[in-house]
């Protein structure tokens, strides 16, 4: 078997069809940064990939480990396969970090307490790891910037503020400044270090400023976001002011301001959304784009192109937003805080073409923008990043651009964190596999679970309870690609949202229907049930568990359905209290006598963690199933597809002696799941077989939450 992973061919500027490959940005790798601890080292500790910068030879990347309090770097002289090169103590916190030549200007936090702020900037040797030099600065450093002529480094000073002091709100002093720091052949001179005032600007706590982001272009001339304060300065290099304003306000139409409903519906408004920058970057001479993260009173969810006298050449709005909701991105929980959060951006310049990318905090996704217009950007990719991407370095000269992520979530068992390094290549972009970019309605989508084949290559998926007060129905267009959402049905009760449902399997009635399996939860008052929905999306009939059942059963229910004639089989996820070790049953129920039966399935014995069953499909002589641990990454051992010989599936009555059914391995997925150069995401839910034997494999993105929002859709072929 091959896989035929669906990439993307437009996201909104790329044409379908053209007669020659176009350039794109592909993910080729990631690292865990965690694989740079040294041998012996406690790796259940937290790290974490902040900021990050390359070398002058674009062969080192050099980031920033706040949780470690180091300063990590990985090889990437084979770029596809980035090796590591070890961590460099620090004492204190980093920051920030920009390169020059081989030597990392280090930012370090070493306050005390909020009020009693301090910090120092480090030069250090990346080839040897030496402290080569260092100046005590005037206060807490939050970010640091390089002249392009390596003549001088910007340092925003923010002193942050106690967001735990009432309410967060400025002022808290004491004020945040920016401090210009030259460098004599690429020496810090601390003596010649000078310390602009940023006090009395901002109409925003003007006695408290708090700058979070520079930026230096050619002229030599930094810009500084002042977030706290909604505010934007642009400093000559000599420390003069030339030019201050007010980020300004937005007015966001068609977003999703609620929190804790459990759906995705983007028919709300904010007026007067303040920017609040963070992060900042010269794209020319004159202009400059933010990432409109927003704090404690704004986020405007989109960026901006400012001209450096204030005015505003171009702004986003919604739009990136509603790009991300369309690829299944969209962070549901954080609808009713900043949505998306844009909190990075970066320019480089890529054979010719200026682009900037601005990355999405809580959507965990890169936008890549053509701004050969600065009046009019354009669209070119939404790339795939780890969790939380903090940072972004461009390689113009290697054609490389690499995203730091750095949420670390071993806490909770989740994906640790990870730097991702992505190819400008000529080839067809590699995501996302799936859109709803066609709809006449924006339509937002995620935790896709269940799936079954329909006819001329349509796939029918089910989103699981994550959205629990919009449970649908989703039709997927598998002939294009990517491949293409063209319709959402809402399952409902009476014409309103069906609630107490967690669907995570669907298959087919044979008369234009579906049935559906709801995993239960019965302490949350969820049951174990099948439902009989019509293609309006209205459920006709309701099957709870029989009691023979209902006395054994557990929380880990129906993952999957399928039809085999009259029966449906429904794969159990783990065990019930009946069940052997590693075995799990596989239920049956006839549609036509009402009766219940059961087999046995064997499953793998996990070293660590628990594996289960996700998924069950008929075709042909077998019936399918998908079996997989709950690692993540490096840690994944078991995504497989086993088949069972259809004619083994006799149900017994429950109750009694059940039979174990066989198995044969017909795909061990972890291969299919790094084909694109990230690392394996933990829930493969859906399967689906089409009549020619392909099999189309999804996975679960959890709603975007403590997840990286990627779903991989993709088909292996016989």
């Amino acid at each position: 078997m091959k896989t035929r992973l669906m990439g993307l061919t437009s996201v909104l500027a790329l044409t379908a069809g053209a007669a020659h490959a176009e350039m794109h940005f592909n993910r080729i790798a990631s690292f865990p940064v965690v694989e740079n601890m040294a041998e012996g080292e406690d790796r259940a500790r937290e790290s974490s990939a902040e900021i990050i910068d390359a070398t002058a030879d674009g062969m080192t990347l050099v980031y920033t480990d706040s949780p470690l309090g180091v300063l990590g770097m990985i090889d990437i002289t084979d770029p596809a396969n980035p090796a590591r090169k070890g961590n460099i103590a620090l004492d204190g916190e980093p920051t920030s970090v920009a390169v020059i030549g081989s030597t990392a200007f280090v930012g370090v936090n070493t306050s005390e307490s909020y009020t009693d702020p301090s910090g120092k900037m480090l030069s250090i040797d990346t080839a040897s790891g030496e402290v080569t030099g260092e100046c005590a600065l005037a206060g807490q450093p939050d970010s640091v910037a390089r002249a392009p002529d390596g003549s001088f480094l910007a340092v925003a000073i923010e002193n942050e503020r106690d967001e735990g002091l009432n309410d967060g709100v400025i002022p808290q002093l004491p004020a945040g400044s920016l401090q210009l720091l030259p460098l004599a052949d690429g020496t810090l001179d601390c003596d010649a270090m000078a310390t602009v005032d940023l006090t009395e600007l901002a109409e925003v706590g003007p006695s408290d400023p708090e700058p979070e982001y520079v930026s230096i272009n050619a002229e030599g001339e930094t810009v500084v976001t002042l977030q706290e304060n909604n505010h934007i300065a642009v400093v000559s290099r000599e420390g003069k002011m030339i030019s201050h304003f007010s980020a300004g306000a937005v007015d966001l139409e068609n977003i999703d301001a609620t929190d804790e409903r459990g759906a995705l519906i983007f028919d709300e408004a904010q007026e007067g959304r303040k920017r609040e920058p963070d992060a900042v970057a010269w794209i020319d001479a004159d202009h400059f784009a933010t990432a409109n993260e927003g704090d404690y009173e704004g986020g405007a969810r989109g960026w901006t192109i400012f001209h450096q006298d204030g005015t505003v050449v171009y702004e986003s709005g919604p739009s990136f937003e509603h790009a991300i909701v369309q690829i299944g991105h969209y962070p549901d929980k954080r609808s009713d805080a900043k949505g998306v959060e844009p909190e990075s951006v970066t320019f480089g310049d890529y054979d010719g073409t200026p682009m900037v990318f601005v990355g999405a905090e809580r959507a965990s996704v890169v936008g890549v923008y053509d701004v050969a217009d600065p009046a009019s950007p354009v669209l070119k990719q939404l790339l795939p990043s780890g969790v939380g991407p903090e940072g972004y370095v461009t390689i113009p000269s290697r054609n490389l651009l690499v995203s730091a992520n750095e949420a670390d979530l071993t806490e909770d068992g989740g994906a640790r964190a990870h730097v991702m390094i992505f190819e400008y290549q000529e080839a067809p972009a590699a995501y996302p596999h799936l859109t709803s970019a066609g709809m006449d309605e924006l339509t937002g989508w995620g935790a896709i679970s269940g799936m079954v084949a329909g006819e001329g290559g349509v796939v029918w998926a089910v989103n699981d309870s994550f959205y629990g007060y919009q449970p649908t129905i989703f039709k997927i267009d598998t002939t294009q690609t990517p491949a293409q959402i063209t319709d959402a049905i809402r399952v409902t009760r009476a014409g309103r949202p069906a609630q107490k449902l967690d669907l995570e399997g669907i298959t087919l009635d044979g008369e234009g229907g579906f049935w559906v399996a709801s995993e239960g939860r019965t302490d949350r008052v969820v049951p174990h049930a099948l439902y009989h929905v019509d293609a309006t999306g209205e459920i006709t009939q309701e099957i709870g568990l029989p009691p023979e059942l209902m006395a054994v059963e557990r929380r880990f229910g129906f993952e999957g359905i399928t039809r085999v004639g009259d029966t449906l089989w429904m794969a159990v996820q783990r065990e019930w209290k009946d069940d052997p070790a590693n075995h799990v049953k596989l239920l049956a129920y006839n549609t036509e006598s009402g009766a219940w039966g059961a087999v046995r399935y064997e499953k793998a014995a996990p070293e660590t963690g628990w594996v289960g069953l996700s998924e069950i499909t008929a075709h042909g002589d077998f019936v399918y199933v998908v079996e997989r641990d709950n690692q993540h990454d490096h840690r994944a051992v078991t995504k497989k597809i086993y088949r069972i010989p259809a004619a083994e599936m006799q149900p017994a009555a429950l109750g009694g002696e059940l039979p174990v059914v066989s198995k044969e391995l017909v795909r061990d997925l972890i291969p299919d799941l790094t084909a694109t150069g990230g690392y394996v995401l933990d829930k493969v839910e859906g399967l689906a077989i089409a009549a020619d034997g392909t099999m189309w494999v999804s996975t679960d993105n959890d709603g975007v939450d403590d997840h990286s929002g990627e779903t991989m859709f993709f088909a292996v072929t016989p």
